[in-house]
């Protein structure tokens, strides 16, 4: 099987929960190899993504691992089997590998929350708001880079729109949406298509007004993915050179209830909605 130079990040994920289901079972690699008649090498390559692994070989490795978790096995056969190539593909070698594992990770997931501070969440994002945010960026990126990152950003939407519609929840703080990255018609713009997308069943958006006694969270930012089961979620959080993905199991499950803290902490929707008609009023 052909070596894989770059694994994405999905295919990492998949040989990673194999490495932890190895460690679980209390396993080395080389007694891993002799289950399946291979050496230690393939087994690190497998757990590394960067070789891909057979149906048959996930499920004979979960069984020598005594793991007896059908629906997590089932989610990992078909991560293994999976040939999806998806639209993000055609920004490979145009764009930093982590946009595409973003817009991977998003077209995979089963639900999606976002919890933002300074910026309006990128799925939301106008292309006027993401052109201005991607422009500030230090040194300038060549116009045609920045163009590419707009393209890409307004077509990850695709998840929370139809056939896709990923249930998806965004808390957005007040000063996320008062600060004007670009003009006042854009800003505007950007409230408005906020209020739009909430207009959706599966969108839910609330909001986090300044004048909220004792909110101690805002350096909670979060971007999260729901994975085929809970094991296999996703927290993300913008690192200075791309996003960076975090996946183990305690972090996640501090994650989740950090999100719930938050959203207990915002106004319900429609108190939110009103408040975003309210702001518009004021541009």
């Amino acid at each position: 099987m052909t070596r894989r130079k770059q694994p994405t990040s999905r295919q990492a994920r998949l040989g990673s929960e194999l490495r932890k289901l190895r460690e679980a079972a209390g396993l080395k690699g080389l007694e891993a190899a002799a289950l399946l008649g291979t050496d230690s090498a393939q087994i690190s390559q497998i757990e590394f993504g960067t070789a891909g692994v057979s149906e048959d070989r996930v499920r004979r490795l979960a069984a020598h691992y005594s793991c007896t978790d059908a629906e997590l096995i089932e989610a990992l056969v078909t991560m293994a089997t999976d040939r999806t190539h998806g639209w993000w593909e055609k920004y490979r070698g145009l764009l930093p590998t982590s946009f595409l594992d973003l817009a991977e990770l998003e077209y995979h997931s089963s639900y999606r929350l976002d919890v933002e501070f300074l910026h309006v969440p990128g799925l939301f994002q106008t292309e006027d708001y993401a052109r201005a945010v991607f422009s500030y960026r230090v040194p300038e990126l060549p116009e045609s880079e920045l163009e590419l990152r707009v393209r890409h950003r307004m077509e990850r939407k695709v998840v929370i729109k139809e056939p896709a519609r990923v249930p998806y929840e965004a808390v957005i703080h007040e000063a996320a949406l008062r600060i004007r990255v670009c003009g006042r018609a854009a800003a505007r713009a950007q409230l408005d298509r906020i209020l739009d997308s909430s207009e959706a069943p599966h969108i839910t958006v609330r909001v986090i007004p300044f004048d909220l006694d004792g909110f101690a969270g805002a350096t909670n930012a979060m971007m999260y993915a729901g994975g085929a089961v809970p094991k296999l979620d996703t927290a993300v959080r913008d690192a200075p050179h791309g996003a960076g993905f975090i996946d183990s199991e305690a972090q996640l499950g501090a994650f989740r209830t950090l999100f719930r803290k938050v959203e207990s902490a915002s106004l319900g929707p429609e108190r939110s909605r009103d408040f975003i008609h309210n702001l518009m009023k004021e541009l």
